[in-house]
């Protein structure tokens, strides 16, 4: 049976990391507890896509320190902080950090599973995004140096012509380059190639 997605609590304390299974496991999130920010990151590499619920106070590894290694692997995991200590400071910490939220204890059960759909949500629109950006460079990638500088010309608003005065060529083996650019890029029009080709960063200033 579908869940609402993976949900990975990290808190020492065992009555809050039952109690959030007990909650989160009744709005049909799947969860996973750790009791460190440790066996966490040291599963990390072999979970699946989930939204991070974490404690911020914790012994070794707190909640910050553990936004920064996610940070420094480049982890896409929605965070959210919790914080039983009123601590602004920690919390504003986190977010510049990457925490997409973050709670203060005692908190609304209502609010944190709101949260958690918007993280989700959010991560999940931005990697969708992402692989498509990716998936557009790699058709860049595949033009050939000639290819690339008739399409650089066409994004920069020059004709045919003035694309091959300026290559030394024929205009007629341009508009064979410019065919073989809109087939490779996959552009039915010149304004559909000058907006994949913003997408990938690859205008010239």
């Amino acid at each position: 049976m579908p869940t609402r997605g993976k949900v990975y609590v990290v808190d020492d304390d065992e009555a809050m990391r039952h109690s959030l299974e007990f909650l989160l496991g009744s709005a049909d999130f799947e969860v996973m507890l750790f009791d460190s920010a440790q066996a966490f990151l040291g599963a990390l590499s072999g979970l699946e896509f989930g939204c991070v619920v974490s404690d911020v106070r914790m012994p070794g590894i707190g909640g910050i320190e553990m936004l920064r290694r996610l940070q420094a692997q480049h982890c896409r995991f929605p965070v959210i902080i919790m914080t039983g200590h009123g601590d602004v400071p920690l919390a504003v910490e986190a977010m510049k950090l990457g925490a997409v939220d973050f709670l203060e204890k005692p908190f609304d059960d209502g609010l944190l599973v709101s949260m958690l759909e918007g993280g989700l949500r959010r991560a999940e629109t931005e990697a969708k995004n992402e692989a498509v950006t990716h998936e557009i460079a790699g058709r860049v990638a595949s033009l050939s140096q000639r290819e690339r500088q008739v399409m650089d010309g066409l994004v920069a608003g020059l004709s045919n012509k003035a694309i091959a005065r300026e290559y030394d060529i024929s205009p007629r083996t341009i508009e064979v380059y410019r065919a073989n650019v809109m087939t490779k890029m996959q552009a039915g029009s010149l304004s559909e190639l000058v907006r994949l080709a913003m997408r990938a960063g690859a205008l010239k200033d």
